[in-house]
């Protein structure tokens, strides 16, 4: 015998099922660029789908963008101290040089020192745009910031980046 309750609690765990089937590497990769340790990587991606999994509706599931909001959250709120990892690193790289592969420790060093030669919402454009993948609308929604001024925030900072990397005919 079938009760509404089981129907809504299978409509849940569906809809849950779903979003962590089409999130979870993509949030756990968003988290990998700011924790260095695998463990509190698993910890946080954890806390972030339980947090979902408790706000979910099942008619309108959040969508990846939420998840990484959470995400964000969740890293501000932890007091300890997040090392940058080096793919992170070097997928600014990558990004910035077009070069493949991963650079070498004075190439490391020296996008570490470009990257500290912006705004901190210049340097979060940036990682959102090189690490996470997402394009110049994606990260809109995300910061909550109209498309325009992502793109020009963008674009300042990636001159910044060419110019502090000696890549200036590179833009």
């Amino acid at each position: 015998m079938s009760t509404r309750g089981d129907d809504a609690e299978k409509q849940k765990d569906h809809a849950f099922s779903a979003l962590f089937d089409a999130n979870w590497a993509r949030v756990r990769h968003h988290v990998e660029g700011v924790v260095d340790d695998d463990t509190e990587v698993t910890e946080i991606v954890s806390e972030i789908f339980l947090h979902a999994w408790s706000r979910l509706d099942p008619a309108r599931p959040m969508d990846r963008l939420w998840l990484l909001r959470a995400a964000d959250r969740v890293l501000r709120s932890r007091t300890a101290r997040a090392v940058t990892r080096r793919t992170a690193l070097d997928a600014v790289h990558r990004g910035m040089s077009g070069a493949e592969g991963a650079a070498d420790l004075t190439m490391r060093v020296r996008v570490l020192t470009a990257l500290g030669v912006l705004s901190r919402t210049e340097r979060r454009i940036i990682m959102l745009t090189y690490w996470d993948g997402l394009a110049v609308g994606e990260i809109a929604e995300m910061l909550r910031s109209p498309k325009i001024r992502v793109r020009k925030t963008l674009r300042r900072a990636q001159q910044k980046l060419r110019t502090a990397l000696g890549l200036e005919e590179a833009g």
